[in-house]
């Protein structure tokens, strides 16, 4: 199951990404976990320490290699330059397994504190003015749509802030979103637009309050978003020791508690692969229309095969 951690900068996701992460490696699942924040801190709060280096290439790094390996044998995909970030697989498309025996796990999944990681990149000077971040989410983006996760396993993304995710459709390629929210207007002002986003599609949303304090803290919550919020959790000295480079000691039992409660209301997800891949046609073809085709000089909605049924037999048939 695939799960996106987003909210307000500041709200906590990527704290709340690490620790469930965490929490899932130490149970023994298979999980991955993927910073796709434009500030990449998701190592750093999975306990890579200040003298340690995250040495794994980004995703952004080496997308035409990820692309020709995606793109596999399936010839309605020309070249890795006619590939773009929501390029739905196709018959002859290698589909990846979690943490299979491939080169996109392989080459750029780094292990901190017992949980597997991959990065997109970091958005630097470089990047200034020429491009924008959603080229190098594009990368998880062609990972998610080409991943066959099963039973059990995990996939934990921390996305970046605010409403970005809607930018080509990343939104739909998870199964259940987790929005963090602080008990503060400011908190809860990307709520309504997450919410919205998220029914018109059907993809599940829960809020989960971040740095209560008290009862009036969850009052205001209840009353901002009412049945959405799942869980929540209170201010945490383990946490606040661990930004300030201090180990040891434990997450405070409130809080674990809430970590098994996501845990248990994504494991509660059924898998709809046939709804996954439609969504994916559907917004492959409004990108090709909006941009794609004219960047690209070709008519990308003869990528999609309409033969194609995503999913473990598809998985099957591709190895």
């Amino acid at each position: 199951m695939r799960v996106a951690f987003v909210g307000k900068g500041g709200s906590g996701k990527t704290t709340l990404s690490a620790l469930f992460a965490r929490r899932l490696a130490r149970s023994g699942a298979p999980v991955v976990a993927v910073d796709g924040d434009i500030n990449q801190h998701l190592a750093e709060a999975l306990g890579l320490g200040a003298d340690e280096e995250f040495t794994a290439p980004p995703l952004s790094a080496r997308l035409g290699e990820i692309k020709d390996h995606l793109r596999g044998a399936n010839p309605l995909i020309t070249s890795r330059e006619a590939m773009i970030k929501t390029t739905p697989p196709g018959r002859g498309s290698r589909l990846l397994r979690l943490l299979g025996d491939d080169g996109i796990h392989g080459t750029h999944v780094q292990e901190v504190c017992g949980v597997p990681l991959m990065v997109t990149g970091e958005f630097d000077e470089s990047d200034l003015g020429v491009a924008c971040y959603h080229s190098k989410l594009g990368a998880v983006e062609l990972y998610l749509n080409h991943l066959v996760d099963g039973p059990g396993e995990y996939v934990v993304v921390d996305m970046t802030a605010g409403a970005d995710a809607f930018a080509s459709g990343l939104f739909t390629r998870f199964d259940m979103t987790f929005l963090v929210a602080e008990p503060t207007r400011k908190g809860v002002s990307v709520y309504r637009q997450y919410r919205d986003h998220a029914r018109e599609f059907g993809i599940p949303l829960a809020v989960v309050g971040n740095k209560v304090t008290g009862e009036d803290d969850l009052l205001f919550l209840k009353e901002h978003v009412g049945g959405d919020l799942l869980a929540y959790c209170e201010q945490s000295t383990f946490v606040r020791a661990r930004e300030q480079g201090r180990a040891g000691g434990e997450l405070e039992p409130h809080n674990a508690h809430t970590l098994d409660q996501l845990r248990a209301a994504l494991d509660a997800r059924t898998k709809d692969w046939d709804a996954f891949q439609r969504h994916a046609v559907e917004f492959h073809l409004r990108n090709a229309e909006s941009w794609a085709n004219a960047a690209t000089g070709a008519d990308l909605a003869t990528q999609v095969d309409p033969g194609f049924r995503h999913g473990p037999a598809a998985l099957a048939d591709s190895a």
